[in-house]
């Protein structure tokens, strides 16, 4: 059986973000067993697993991104949505648009250490829309 549905996050500020409790609450129960994909609809945002635990993490794949994708980069044509928008893009592909988790006994089976990610790349990227679907 496969499920299907749509969450929106509400505006978040630019930085990566962990959603993994929001992600978890949207769902009325999980299967004994399957996957969960979760796509985001964004070309200017990303969706990623990482560290849950330390927020330097997430302060440092900021930083380690813009140097990957600077704003105001002079070799970029796509500029007219703004400085930080070319970039987002670029980044967004670097982080990806879609991850699988498997299910286990009702729960996503993270590691101990992991968290679901909103790579937010927009200085203001206003409301996300994440596609959830369940596999079972």
């Amino acid at each position: 059986m496969i499920t299907q549905h749509k969450i929106t996050l509400p505006p978040m500020p630019r930085g990566f973000h962990l959603i993994t409790d929001r992600i978890s609450r949207s769902q009325d129960r999980l299967p004994k067993m399957g996957m969960m994909n979760i796509f985001i609809q964004h070309t200017s945002a990303g969706i990623t697993i990482n560290e849950n635990a330390d927020p330097t993490v997430r302060r440092d794949f900021e930083g380690a991104f813009n140097r990957l994708a600077p704003e105001n980069h002079p070799d970029y044509t796509h500029t007219f949505e703004g400085s930080d928008d070319m970039p987002a893009h670029i980044k967004s592909t670097l982080a990806g648009n879609s991850i699988t988790i498997p299910i286990t006994d009702h729960r996503l089976n993270l590691g101990t250490w992991q968290g679901i990610y909103l790579c937010e790349f927009r200085n203001h990227g206003g409301p996300r829309k994440l596609i959830i679907t369940i596999y079972q």
